[in-house]
């Protein structure tokens, strides 16, 4: 993200700091809790709220004060919503900082709409769109969910492995769906495939028989869908399953979800593809407390989600200060090397490091690295669907 006008953000520093509750600061979490990803919000917010209960058992932080969390709709596909939910958190609700938001063009109109005029820093879990690398923000917006940019080169890979050479491609239209469509047809048209075509789709139809019917014509050995589950992208999928257009299908991450393959059963077997995911010590952490908590662990954008409120809580206890903008300057130091490292579960922990005045590498659910200005670096999961569900193939 492009770190310009930095001057400007400390004339907003009224409006990033502590509510007027001196024992109290407020965080938003701005998640898509209806539209096409609504069957995933839910955990994803628990899953940020889980890292703030944790702060809060631990005491809180700056001498006492206590996190609150306050949920807004941010509706994945209406900017204008998203950006009067995000002005209401910060004007009427006072947040110092905001965990969201998740679809990439609502994430985009919040941040330049709401965030940056105000001082308020955003750590989206699930925006991947590589726009968002270099829109102005103030060095206010970081994200814990990695640029589709890397995920167009990661699903190319995995049709170069299978020895797919054809492949048509539709895309939800927006910000999110445009962008991993463009990076997967450069990638895959540099390893030699060919795109037979690539066009967008509207969420919220009763009828995708006309786009379903065009990319048939065009003709591919898979259909590459970048949608989104509850939304555009399951009735595509839904249509070519019961014309017989395709039978196999690639998927972006916004199509991942739990309901999406209970909805679609074996029809859907033997389809593929990837969204960001960890493996190791911090995401065996994280399920494991997510598992006491009655949390779905597993659910896609869980761990970015625990990861970005995380980081907040932290970079706010290192910033000395229940200040937006100041919390800003920090989220780096506090999720990057030099420094003890922090996983799951471990926030009270890192609070007293902080506190004593030692250095932490905030490394979470996620495996968080924050590269360059903000953007991370993260790993997907390559998966394939059986009739069980989703089986992990291998991590890229």
């Amino acid at each position: 993200m492009k770190r310009l006008l930095l001057a400007s953000a400390a004339t907003a520093l009224v409006a990033g700091t502590a509510s007027a509750q001196d024992d109290t600061v407020k965080m938003g979490i701005l998640l898509s809790f209806t539209g096409p990803i609504e069957s995933l919000t839910p955990q994803m917010a628990d899953s940020a709220e889980l890292a703030i209960q944790e702060a809060n058992d631990a005491g809180g932080i700056l001498g006492g004060m206590m996190i609150e969390p306050v949920r807004a709709d941010a509706t994945c596909i209406d900017a204008q919503a998203a950006t009067a939910a995000a002005e209401r958190l910060v004007t009427a609700d006072g947040v110092v900082a905001i965990m969201g938001a998740d679809c990439s063009g609502v994430t985009g109109a919040a941040l330049s709409n709401v965030a940056v005029p105000n001082g308020v820093p955003m750590i989206s879990p699930a925006a991947t769109s590589p726009a968002l690398s270099t829109t102005e923000d103030n060095g206010l917006f970081f994200r814990t969910a990695p640029s589709d940019a890397r995920q167009g080169e990661v699903l190319a890979a995995i049709l170069a492995d299978k020895g797919v050479t054809e492949v048509a491609i539709t895309y939800t239209n927006n910000d999110y769906g445009k962008g991993l469509a463009d990076a997967f047809a450069a990638s895959f048209e540099a390893n030699g495939g060919t795109v037979t075509i690539s066009a967008p789709h509207e969420d919220g139809k009763a009828d995708y028989s006309a786009e379903v019917g065009a990319l048939a014509a065009a003709g591919g050995e898979v259909l590459a869908v970048f949608g989104y589950s509850d939304g555009g992208g399951k009735g595509i999928i839904q249509n070519a399953l019961d014309t017989g257009a395709f039978d196999t299908f690639v998927m972006g991450d916004g199509m991942y979800g739990d309901q999406f393959v209970t909805d679609l059963g074996a029809d859907i077997a033997g389809s593929y593809g990837s969204v960001p995911w960890a493996e190791g010590e911090g995401a065996d952490a994280f399920l494991a407390i997510t598992e006491e908590a009655g949390i779905n662990g597993e659910s896609s954008f869980t761990r970015e989600s625990y990861d970005a409120a995380a980081l907040l809580i932290l970079a706010m206890a290192a910033a000395g200060e229940a200040n937006g903008a100041a919390a800003a300057e920090h989220v780096l130091d506090v999720a990057n090397a030099p420094g003890e490292v922090i996983l799951p579960g471990e926030i009270a922990k890192a609070l007293e490091l902080i506190a004593a005045g030692t250095d932490i590498d905030y490394q979470g659910a996620s495996g968080v690295e924050l590269i360059g200005p903000g953007e991370a670096a993260g790993t997907y999961r390559e998966y394939t669907i059986t009739d069980g569900g989703y089986e992990t193939v291998q991590f890229r």
